[in-house]
């Protein structure tokens, strides 16, 4: 397994796809904008409005999967764990970048700012027509 391949690839891509459980046991889809942060492949960091129905979701059900492709290379990572929804201002400060009050015009401390914090425990790969499960330890 090249991990420093997939690395490169989660990098490059300026959007995940980010999948919740809904109330009824169905998955839910999303795009959003790239982590903020990234240690590894296990924990990945992304910003979110605290009143969205993603965040609802993770509350409910923390079961989680993000995935990154390369659209022109036809490959892809699917990373399956859990997410977590946090709201303290250590966790809002670690990832706050400047031109956010776009999003949250009250600032770092806007009540609808949220992080959302996914810990991965397992992945696929696909590339060069062929898929392959991995364990993040």
């Amino acid at each position: 397994m090249d991990f420093e391949a997939i690395e490169r690839l989660i990098d490059t891509r300026a959007t995940a796809f980010v999948a919740s459980v809904d109330e009824r046991g169905f998955p839910c889809m999303k795009a959003m904008l790239a982590p903020r942060r990234r240690e590894g492949l296990r924990v990945f960091w992304f910003t979110t409005n605290t009143r969205s129905m993603r965040v609802a979701h993770f509350r409910r059900d923390a079961r989680a999967s993000i995935y990154f492709c390369d659209e022109e290379r036809f490959r892809g990572v699917m990373l399956r764990g859990e997410m977590e929804t946090l709201t303290d201002a250590a966790s809002r400060r670690l990832i706050w970048r400047e031109g956010d009050t776009e999003y949250y015009p009250l600032g770092v401390d806007d009540p609808d700012y949220c992080v959302l914090r996914f810990t991965a425990h397992e992945g696929r790969t696909y590339a060069d027509y062929h898929s392959e499960n991995f364990t993040i330890e």
